[in-house]
């Protein structure tokens, strides 16, 4: 629109926004707008600025608004055939409603947020594309305790570090609390009174009349079978208790002697070997018994006087103190081997046996009153310490073994004789030989056919 100055001249287009009331006149205007397109960034403020505008406007801030740098001048729009943004309805603050176009930059202040009033340009170029996200903040379980992140995988790089030294302190505990009890134990026994008990309870007690002399033949098989499936026995039981997911599942075949009304319980494959090995213990056991007191060898291992208490400790403190009592086991344990094997089984096993019975599927689930009288979280507390029992029994019986005279406790286990040659040891060599392979077999691959011929084997 052009203006008459008096002079005969033509003034130049307004530009700016639309006058309104109350608003300055043409030239107080045109100096403000001209001010502002100084200032403002853009081609509006490079051209006042006398330099060359740029082809694309730079972009400020967090909002882009189309009234904004970038913008085409109210005349330039009128002549394309837009509307004018100027003329759009007020907001209601009282200022023109302003749009938001792309997603808000990362880390971006208040002032960025903040609409800029700048100078109206000519066309603007197409836009920029907006700018890549910031990467994603690294997990707190990373963040180091200064706020520093930590290498992918160096707290697994660590576990085994942190269980190999868990495991050298707890060894290291072990082995000083063993000289810290032979030490009590030697002190103890240089005492007069000790010395007297000790003479008094030698550490063994004198077996019944008719008590036979010697180990039989049956009694070394017997030892082998126990041990084979006690090892399979700890072996799977341990498995049971730490496999989260099984490889492979057994349901056993609803027919033959043992029918049910409900379909039969799917279980794992490793608590079938657990539970057969137990089947095949228990009857080892039962015959074991059996022969016991058949041939009188009971009275070996069951004590029969009071005098075996006193004596087990006498045992005890001998044992201690490095000053291991003469023993001769072809014709008695002493007092404490006496009572460890009564023990092991007279009452560990059957507890053994009876506690995982209750907490198979072998167990009558709709026994209401029995279930009651004896409920499975009784059997599942002593079930996993009676396991550990059996594991400390084994290894201090191996030890003491080998610690006490091994070529002849040997022959006295495996060859049945009483002397100190090699035959006992190369017998207990192959039979340890054959336990090893037996725990390296044991696995889904060779279980399954065997489960097979009594069940249905699947994942």
């Amino acid at each position: 629109m052009a203006e008459d100055t008096g002079t005969g001249g033509t003034a130049p287009v307004r530009r700016g926004l639309p006058r309104r009331a109350g608003e300055a006149g043409p030239e107080t205007a045109g100096r403000a707008s001209s001010a502002l397109a100084a200032q403002a960034p853009g081609p509006a403020g490079a051209a006042a600025n006398g330099e060359r505008p740029s082809a694309k406007p730079r972009r400020t801030g967090l909002l882009r608004d189309v009234t904004g740098a970038g913008s085409a001048a109210p005349g330039a729009q009128a002549a394309a055939g837009r509307p004018d943004v100027s003329a759009a309805p007020p907001s209601p603050g009282g200022s023109p409603e302003r749009r938001r176009s792309g997603l808000p930059r990362p880390g971006a202040g208040p002032a960025a947020a903040a609409p800029t009033q700048t100078a109206p340009t000519a066309d603007p170029a197409p836009e920029e594309p907006d700018a890549a996200p910031a990467p994603p903040a690294p997990p707190a379980s990373q963040a180091g305790s200064q706020g520093a992140t930590t290498i992918p995988g160096q707290d697994v790089q660590r576990q085994p570090r942190s269980r190999v030294r868990m495991a050298f302190l707890g060894l290291a505990g072990l082995l000083a609390a063993a000289a810290l009890a032979v030490l009590f134990a030697r002190w103890l026994v240089s005492l007069d009174s000790v010395q007297d008990f000790l003479t008094r309870y030698p550490g063994e007690t004198h077996l019944p009349e008719g008590a036979p002399v010697g180990l039989p033949v049956w009694l070394g098989w017997q030892h082998f079978f126990n041990a084979f499936f006690l090892v399979l026995i700890i072996r799977t039981g341990w498995q049971v208790r730490t496999q989260k997911r099984p490889p492979a599942t057994w349901v056993r075949n609803n027919t033959g002697l043992i029918k049910t009304k409900n379909a039969p319980q799917k279980i794992s494959l490793t608590l079938w070997a657990h539970l057969t090995f137990d089947a095949l213990w228990i009857l080892n056991g039962l015959v074991f018994v059996i022969l016991l007191f058949a041939t009188g060898q009971w009275m070996r291992v069951v004590p029969t006087s009071w005098e075996v208490f006193p004596n087990a400790v006498s045992a005890a403190l001998q044992y201690l103190s490095l000053d291991w009592p003469l023993e001769n086991g072809w014709v008695n344990y002493n007092s404490l081997q006496m009572l460890a094997y009564f023990v092991t089984i007279f009452i560990a096993a059957p507890l053994a046996a009876l506690t995982g019975i209750r907490m198979s599927g072998a167990w009558p689930k709709n026994a209401t009153r029995l279930n009651r009288i004896y409920p499975v979280e009784w059997a599942r507390a002593v079930h996993f310490p009676v396991m550990l029992y059996f594991v400390l029994f084994v290894i201090s019986h191996v030890a003491l073994v080998f610690a006490t005279g091994a070529l002849r406790n040997l022959n006295h286990m495996y060859a049945s004789q009483d002397s100190s040659g090699w035959a006992g040891f190369w017998i207990f060599f192959v039979s340890l030989v054959v336990m090893v392979g037996a725990v390296i077999a044991a696995r889904p691959l060779v279980f399954a056919p065997i489960a097979q011929l009594t069940g249905k084997v699947g994942r």
